[in-house]
């Protein structure tokens, strides 16, 4: 086993709270809608235009107003009211201005493993909103890299290890996206740990390779020093 020198945390619902964010302001976009189109099957055009549109806008708020705008006009046949338009840009902007909430043992973890290892900060989405989000939460003067990509892929991982740290062999991911945070680092030859939070998006979701010994899960943060040394 390779000793483990460098490790990796994901930002959104990993550190601090952002999905719940994002089912309330789906819930506001079908209330903005109700007068207009059936809800029945509203998140789930929602949901395909977010799938369609993420070549074109990557992962992030700014991604998510245009598909919201998208599926609007596509749901009305182009009839829908400017008020509404207005609404899904409000509704988007008060994302983009919410304070971050810190999930509970985030900074404790962090803070325990500063000085031990060499700390990455590894998160995807909108360039400006993830800048804000981590000079918000305080936790930027603890990470020794921090890469803001557009998607995360075994290549993704095993590029920034390289640059950071000793390869990703040498490299734990810890994040609370199976399909993000732990498959393409383990296929990168590193260990991915999960750590759910809530309910996930649904194009995040993937099945847990349960027998793979470099694949972790712990119920919150507070574990991770634990197993770093279970590892050690």
């Amino acid at each position: 086993m390779v000793a483990i020198t460098t490790v990796g945390f994901d930002a959104d619902d990993t550190l601090w709270h952002n999905e719940r964010f994002f089912r309330l302001t789906e819930a506001r976009f079908a209330e903005l809608l109700g007068a207009y189109v059936d809800p029945e099957h509203l998140a789930e055009r929602l949901l395909e235009a977010e799938r369609r549109n993420l070549g074109r806008y990557g992962f992030g708020i700014k991604g998510f107003m245009l598909s919201m705008i998208e599926t609007a006009m596509d749901a009305t046949d182009d009839r829908v009211p400017a008020p509404v338009i207005r609404g899904i840009l409000e509704a988007g902007q008060e994302m983009l201005e919410h304070p971050i909430e810190l999930l509970p043992h985030a900074a404790a973890a962090i803070e325990a493993l500063h000085g031990r290892y060499r700390l990455l900060l590894i998160t995807k989405g909108d360039l400006l909103d993830q800048e804000r989000k981590l000079a918000q939460s305080g936790l930027g003067e603890w990470f020794d890299g921090i890469e803001i990509v557009s998607d995360k892929r075994a290549g993704t991982y095993a590029g920034i290890f390289s640059r950071h740290g000793d390869g990703a062999a040498a490299g734990v991911m810890a994040g609370n996206s199976m399909k993000s945070d732990v498959l393409p680092m383990i296929e990168a030859g590193g260990h991915g740990v999960f750590v759910p939070h809530g309910a996930a998006w649904a194009l995040e979701h993937a099945d847990p390779p349960r027998a793979e010994p470099r694949f972790h899960e712990l119920p919150h943060l507070g574990g991770l020093p634990a197993l770093l040394d279970r590892l050690a």
